[in-house]
Formats: structure tokens, sequence, C-alpha cells
């Protein structure tokens, strides 16, 4: 059974707690539980992070495309917070390691402050999920399920 790994970037460890109008009240944790529930659904297993440091995601996405190659895992399903409009290191990471991406934005990021309009990491993205909440991961999980069987 290949694994998908659910990865978040920067603050998503303040879920339920961070302008929960924005973000909702539900917890990384929670997001967690939901994800592995809705993989398992799809006869999967994830394998969840979270740090606020790009190196940190950088290195999870090498790994990742190290397991994609070997078959041991479907993708990656990622929100990169903030990192999404400022970070060309992960859109090379992306590129470089060869790993399908599903992008995951808790909110409409087009709906925001003009500076989350742009993604860096859309271009290398097998699809993006935009504004649905943290249904957002099930819809991301789903989708790369889809892509990838």
């Amino acid at each position: 059974m290949a694994s998908i790994m659910v990865l978040n970037g920067p603050n998503l460890n303040l879920l339920g707690t961070r302008e929960p109008a924005q973000y909702g009240h539900e917890t990384l944790a929670d997001v967690e539980k939901l994800c592995a529930d809705a993989a398992a659904a799809l006869g999967h297993q994830v394998v969840c992070h979270q740090s606020n440091h790009e190196g940190v995601l950088i290195d999870l996405i090498h790994e990742a495309g190290q397991k994609v190659k070997s078959g041991d895992m479907l993708g990656v399903v990622f929100n990169p917070g903030a990192y999404t409009h400022t970070s060309v290191a992960l859109h090379d990471a992306i590129k470089g390691a060869d790993v399908p991406v599903i992008e995951v934005h808790i909110s409409n990021v087009h709906a925001r402050e003009s500076f989350r309009h742009h993604s860096y990491i859309s271009p290398v993205a097998a699809g993006m999920v935009v504004g649905m909440g943290v249904q957002g991961y099930v819809l991301g999980i789903q989708g790369l399920v889809s892509k990838r069987t």
C-alpha cells in the first residue's frame, strides 16, 4: 500500500487558534485525523509533517520524491502556507524531485490580499484545492489517488 505525505508549512501548527474566522476551529491534529481517515477509506495511509522551516519542507519533498520513485508513496498533499507566495526553493524542490503534489489552501487565497494571489507552487503542482476549508485536504487526497492509480 503506497502512502501519501500530508505536508503543512509555516504557522499551520496554530490551526484552531490562529484567525479562526479565516481558518476555522479545527486543529492540526484534527486535520491529520481527517486525512488519515480519508486515505484509509481509499486504501492508503498518510504520513503527516508540519514545519515552520523552509529547509525541512524541502528535505521532506526530496524524501517524498525518492519514495514515489520506489513505489512506496503516491505523492504529497501540500499546504505550503505563506511559502506559497515566496518560495522559489520549494518550487524547485518539487520540480527537481519530480514528486506529484496537490496544493491545498484552507482559505480562498484569491479573495484575500493581492500578494496571496501568486503561487510559486501551482506551476509545478498536479492539482490545486482552494477555499474549501479543511475539507480541501480530503479533496486533495482524493485527487492525488485518482491521478496516481
